[in-house]
């Protein structure tokens, strides 16, 4: 038997968008791979580096799927089983939308592959495969085969040795889905399994695409003291107030820890009540962000724009907080009802949804009536703000604004110019694509 598994890309210009320094390993469909029992000749295709080969062969293939990738994923799907394979659909997008992606398949896994990928194959060796695989309940995190990390293309990633220690989050903030694909509470794996995957790949520098590795900080701690003496870098994502405990922060640091991502979301007390994220404290943002500085960790902070409670000004007032603030890096989105989430259910029943294309839920369309603005506007005004902000001069002018003694310059400088002209290339290349002109959104000009 043979599998192919894709992790597909939402566009064909998609490994042509993706710098470098933004290309990571898909460790979903490798975490899928080590679920797959010896003797199966399988293979991995990551569209970020490699192009979609049609002529694989494979008996079985498996696709991973975000929203914005779906229609596209679907016409894959399609192909592959014109060509005489069983397609098997999963991720995000999937699992929120079963019954959508049962369509364009011979099986859909629903949430997490431990338990429901072997069982699928056992099916397909039997012919007797099954529509929909779900997990009645959650699985076990603790002594999980290990991710076939070998399978990755040799030199393709800066960082090419990802790591996951939790699963789950009981925020359930209204515009995301973590919630309802790993459920609500968190998920650990033994600290002794960590260090163990981690001796085993030999890693110098490791990412953890934990959703928020500093959620559950009593395991946080545990976990930091014993990669200390690992001798590890690592960067991760975090929730912002993580910097407000001490303890943890020291930890953090001591482990290795050099970079976070951070969703600081908005700056608006309003907003953050729609989103339903109390544990972000807008007062203490400044602070939290020095905190971090002096700890020697690397902060590139999330914002998201098209709330109720934004207006034009929104654009105008983050930026300059996030100057004043001295973030090392940003990112902004708009605000997208991801199919399943509390946000989508919301504009759904207020008639507000203008765009059902899942095409255009990739965080940078606008693709609902937002309240205090046109949707022209508010896809303008985050244009603005990401082109202000990675615009060559003001790259330049933050980074000559920062503290730095002789040892972190050599650490922090060079990272950060290749990441905000990463982030630079990637927005020039999606303005020449798209044609794009974006205009200073302005203060209370709503004409």
């Amino acid at each position: 038997m043979r599998i192919l598994l894709i992790s597909p890309g939402k566009d064909e210009d998609y490994a042509k968008r993706m710098g470098l320094a933004f290309k990571l390993p898909p460790l979903g469909i490798t975490t899928v791979a080590g679920l797959t029992k010896p003797g199966i000749d399988i293979r991995l295709l990551d569209e970020q580096v490699e192009a979609i080969d049609f002529n694989d062969g494979a008996d079985i293939v498996g696709i991973s799927m975000m929203t914005a990738a779906a229609p596209r994923v679907y016409r894959l799907a399609e192909e592959f089983r014109r060509r005489g394979a069983k397609v098997v659909l999963g991720g995000p997008h999937a699992s929120a939308v079963p019954e959508e992606a049962a369509q364009h398949c011979d099986a859909v896994v629903v949430g997490e592959a431990e338990g429901s990928w072997p069982r699928l194959i056992e099916d397909f060796e039997k012919g007797k495969l099954e529509k929909i695989y779900a997990n009645a309940e959650k699985p076990s995190l603790a002594g999980l085969p290990e991710p076939r990390r070998d399978l990755y293309k040799k030199k393709a990633y800066l960082i090419k040795n990802t790591f996951q220690t939790t699963r789950g989050c009981p925020y359930a903030c209204s515009f995301c889905s973590v919630s309802g694909v790993f459920g609500e509470q968190y998920r650990s794996k033994p600290v002794e399994d960590v260090v163990r995957s981690i001796e085993i790949t030999k890693a110098r520098f490791a990412g953890f695409i934990d959703d928020n590795i500093c959620g559950n900080k009593k395991y946080s701690k545990e976990l930091f003291k014993a990669l200390i003496p690992l001798h590890v870098g690592w960067i991760g994502q975090a929730s912002v107030n993580a910097a407000e405990d001490l303890e943890l922060l020291q930890l953090a640091k001591k482990s290795g820890c050099v970079g976070l991502f951070m969703g600081f979301e908005t700056l608006s007390q309003g907003s953050m009540g729609e989103i339903g994220k109390s544990q972000n404290k807008i007062a203490a943002f400044k602070d939290n962000i020095k905190r971090l500085h002096d700890h020697g960790i690397i902060v590139l902070g999330a914002f998201v724009f098209g709330f109720d409670s934004d207006d034009v000004d929104v654009f105008k007032r983050t930026v300059d907080f996030i100057y004043d603030a001295k973030l090392d890096l940003a990112q902004f989105t708009n605000l997208t009802p991801l199919p399943g989430t509390q946000l989508h259910k919301k504009l759904a029943a207020e008639n507000r949804i203008i765009d059902t294309d899942w095409r255009h839920y990739d965080t940078e369309s606008v693709v609902f009536k937002p309240a205090q603005m046109t949707p022209d506007q508010l896809w303008n005004g985050t244009g603005w703000a990401w082109n202000n902000f990675y615009s060559r001069g003001n790259i330049l002018r933050r980074m000559m604004g920062m503290k730095f003694d002789i040892i972190r310059l050599g650490m922090y400088v060079v990272p950060l110019l290749i990441m905000n002209f990463g982030f630079k290339k990637a927005l020039d290349f999606d303005n020449v694509v798209k044609n794009t002109f974006f205009k200073d959104p302005g203060i209370r000009n709503k004409d």
